[in-house]
């Protein structure tokens, strides 16, 4: 299995995991574009909890973490999964931000 395939798959099997503990996360999947979602869509009595809980991008071999609005460190549990730090994106930072990290783990 190439990387690619292994982090689609450790992609696929996180988010997996993660719905099934949460019975009001809806589990969305973009293969052919390597995208994918943890979305919420719910009521707690008078109130509408909708939003995006979770979005990891696949992009040029590497991990994006685009959006993360829960308490788990995604990147933590991707390298517990087999993924390269050097592979994790985070998405959600600003480039100058992403370029400090990137030499923090170089």
């Amino acid at each position: 299995m190439d990387r690619i395939d292994e982090y689609r798959q450790i992609t696929n099997e996180f988010l997996a995991d993660f719905v099934e503990n949460d019975l009001n996360a809806q589990l969305i999947l973009d293969r052919s574009h390597d995208r994918y979602l943890v979305m919420h869509n719910e009521w707690r009595d008078e109130h509408r909890i909708y939003g995006c809980a979770m979005q990891l991008d696949i992009i040029e071999g590497q991990i994006w973490i685009q959006h993360n609005s829960t308490e788990i460190y995604i990147d933590r549990e991707l390298i517990q999964r087999g993924v390269t730090p050097k592979d994790i994106i985070l998405g959600f930072r600003s480039p100058s931000i992403r370029k400090m990290l990137a030499a923090a783990v170089n």
